[in-house]
């Protein structure tokens, strides 16, 4: 896996955002390169060290552009995963992104409060398979 490839920093101990990973993982089929990283893991921590962003309660999407790493939060992390999954998610993460910030940030930040609540009876984890795991990072 090129070490440009995408990386996606998530709550790792939210059962919603494990389910984002995941609902990645299943249609991440046109390029299958993104990584994943437990937010408090060794390298979700880096991430968070390097751009400052420990008090950032949000999903990190973590790009390479011409040799610099680009960091997305909030809303824009969102759009940018759609973007990245191509097909018709791209044109809904380009459609998102037509709205302000300022709208589209406070509608995350809403999602964000009450995502546990969210994924409340989960019966079972999901077990990733061998491909998935080399997926993620430490």
């Amino acid at each position: 896996m090129s070490a440009q490839a995408p990386l996606l920093v998530y709550d790792g101990n939210c059962g919603f955002c494990t389910r984002a990973v995941r609902f990645v993982l299943t249609h991440d089929t046109r390029r299958g390169t993104a990584r994943f990283a437990a937010r408090d893991g060794e390298a979700g921590m880096a991430v968070r060290t390097r751009h400052g962003l420990h008090g950032v309660e949000s999903l990190l999407w973590v790009e390479t552009v011409d040799g610099e790493e680009r960091v997305h939060i909030y809303s824009d992390a969102v759009l940018a995963v759609a973007i990245y999954l191509g097909g018709i998610y791209a044109l809904l993460g380009r459609a998102g992104r037509i709205m302000p910030r300022a709208l589209r940030d406070p509608v995350y930040a809403v999602i964000a409060r009450v995502r546990k609540s969210l994924s409340r009876g989960a019966s079972q984890c999901h077990l990733p398979s061998s491909q998935e795991l080399a997926r993620m990072l430490p």
